[in-house]
């Protein structure tokens, strides 16, 4: 493997939900470990399965695997460093500030930039004590921290005052407000993460055009601040003995070596591994040393699984549910690469079909598959919001509005939070907005839906909703504001998307939870891409089915009111007739009882 190649001290694997970084971050832990090195694996993803995988309880504490000589591993917990972390911002202001007041600064951080710096927080010191560095030749982590993180880490002070005067938005520098007192040692982490001959990062994707071009991103982004030191892994790549007989395998096979053919120019420049499919699930010593290793013996173990048997609801019957009120708000919700766009797409197709009026909008930039839709089917409409023209829409306004009397200082911080995740989600749902006034009469099926964190500061930031909200509850008049109609059950499904694994399940869980928080209800998950929902007679993709499973029983006995399950297909499903059948099935949908 390339990027084992002269191991440097520190090493971050980072990458999507799903892509399987934990999984190579622990073997690489384990390889350095049998090589007879000291080694510490730190995971600081809020999704982290790193005790899972080991099948020990690690913690926030440093354990020694004993059966790794030399290997410790710790396992930052996000959420407990963010809550510490929101504690000592928040605390010294309760009783000083009003009531509301003390609720927005709350709400600012609650997100994924307070998890996330709050994380960085916590291992900033094993990028710095020398005491622990003595302690150990090489220190893993699992998920490295976001170019936008860095950079914020990386501009002036000032902060606490920025903020304190106001003059932030409600995005990221709210997180920032308790770093002040700790700059020097947030520069040394940064220029260490920059250091080539002490770090390298290694981006782990799947042999598919999303996660690569989300990779590509990623490297870019990264490489725009210093961190150039940077190699590729493309994990679970179908072997091609695999399809040799089986027609769905011979299909996967083809799709991931044409979206290796044409793989985004960032990425082609950098050292490469691919690392082939196992059918074994990743848990466990034994199956960690084996996932790095490409050999027969690698793929044959476990091979012979037999097919899985699963009796579970299909998209058409979620799908029936739906059309029975006429009309009505759809949002596909997930994290990206799950498949959101083309379920949104069959959804809108199968509506119009049936002969409802039908809106479908997105944001996802595949224009392609709108563009198919727009002159093939009656009663569908569809619209694409850029979200790169939005953003820069809202971006402007912002700094038109609440920049125009900053100084230099203060406008280089507002920028800097204006390029947040959030300003991207909170731009895009004011475009949804203008449109979700449709479903009162139509349906209208919302692809590359906002986080529930995102609803949730707009409607603490006092946006339209409270606005609206204050200025007509003392009056007669009837109004219904964009936040309403998507907390009211009877106006909007939600649906959550996932896949049969355990990382992107832990993902669209806490979605969900963020959702709640918003007084929003998911009305269905939609697990798709399923192997055990197909009739392969691959051994290997026979055994991906077993292990899927478990994670489907998961969804139905504690997190899915009503779910459904998509299959695998083995053609891409572009295109009306190819949307439509996609859409069809006829099994009944779980609900609770």
């Amino acid at each position: 493997m390339k990027f084992l190649e002269q191991p440097p001290r520190f090493f971050f694997f980072t990458g999507k939900g799903g892509v399987g970084k934990t999984s190579i971050a622990c073997s690489t832990a384990i390889r350095l470990g049998d090589g007879g090195k000291r080694v510490l694996l730190v995971s600081t993803d809020p999704a982290s399965n790193v005790g899972q995988v080991f099948g020990i309880v690690i913690g926030n504490r440093i354990t020694p695997l004993d059966d790794v000589p030399g290997l410790s591993a710790l396992e930052i917990d996000p959420q407990a460093a963010a809550q510490a972390y929101r504690d000592r911002i928040v605390g010294p202001v309760r009783g000083v500030l009003p009531d509301d007041v003390v609720k927005g600064i709350e709400e600012q951080l609650s997100g994924a930039c307070t998890t996330e710096i709050a994380a960085f927080d916590e291992f900033t010191s094993l990028l710095t004590d020398s005491s622990l560095l003595a302690d150990y030749d090489h220190i893993v982590f699992d998920t490295a921290p976001t170019g936008h993180t860095i950079r914020l880490l990386q501009l002036p002070g000032a902060w606490s005052g920025f903020l304190e005067a106001g003059k932030g938005d409600a995005s990221c520098l709210g997180p920032l407000a308790g770093l002040e007192k700790q700059r020097a040692k947030y520069k040394a982490a940064v220029d260490a993460l920059a250091d080539a001959q002490r770090t390298r990062l290694v981006l782990v994707a799947r042999a598919q055009q999303a996660t690569l071009r989300e990779a590509a991103r990623t490297q870019e982004e990264l490489a725009a601040i210093g961190l150039t030191q940077q190699y590729l892994v493309i994990n679970g790549i179908l072997p091609p003995d695999e399809a040799e007989h089986d027609p769905l395998a011979a299909a996967i096979f083809s799709r991931e070596q044409a979206a290796l053919a044409a793989i985004p120019e960032a990425l082609e420049v950098l050292p490469r591994d691919n690392v082939a499919l196992k059918p074994f699930n990743v848990i466990g010593l034994a199956a960690l040393r084996r996932l790095l290793v490409d050999s027969e013996e690698s793929h044959a173990i476990s091979a012979a699984g037999s097919q899985a048997a699963l009796n579970a609801p299909a998209l058409g019957t979620l799908i029936d549910s739906i059309a029975v009120e006429g009309h009505g708000l759809v949002m596909l919700m997930g994290k990206g690469g799950v498949g959101k766009t083309t379920l949104a797409a069959a959804l809108a197709a199968a509506l119009a079909h049936r002969g409802y009026p039908v809106h479908l909008t997105t944001s996802d930039p595949a224009a392609h598959l709108s563009e198919t839709l727009v002159d093939a089917l009656d009663n569908l409409s569809v619209s694409r919001i850029d979200p790169q023209v939005e953003t820069e829409r809202y971006r402007q306004h912002v700094l038109d509005t609440k920049g125009a009397q900053l100084d230099a200082q203060g406008r280089a911080l507002l920028e800097e939070d204006l390029r947040s995740p959030c300003t991207e989600e909170i731009a895009v749902f004011q475009a949804f907005s203008r449109i979700i006034t449709e479903a009162g009469k139509k349906f209208v099926v919302m692809d590359t839906a906002p986080t529930g964190h995102t609803l949730l500061l707009l409607d603490a930031t006092g946006a339209y909703h409270r606005e609206i909200t204050r200025q007509l509850q003392a009056t007669e008049l009837h109004f219904r504001t964009p936040m309403m109609r998507l907390q009211d059950p009877t106006r909007t499904k939600v649906l959550i998307v996932t896949l049969a694994e355990g990382t992107p399940v832990l993902e669209a869980a806490s979605l969900q939870g963020d959702l709640r928080r918003a007084g929003i209800e998911p009305w269905a998950w939609i697990i798709n891409n399923s192997v055990a929902a197909t009739s392969t007679t691959s051994r290997l993709l026979r055994q991906r089915a077993a292990n899927e499973l478990p994670h489907i029983d998961d969804i139905a006995a504690h997190h899915a009111k009503r779910y459904v399950v998509v299959p695998l297909l083995r053609e891409e499903p572009v295109g009306v007739e190819r949307l439509l059948e996609l859409a069809a099935g006829h099994s009944h949908v779980t609900e609770e009882a």
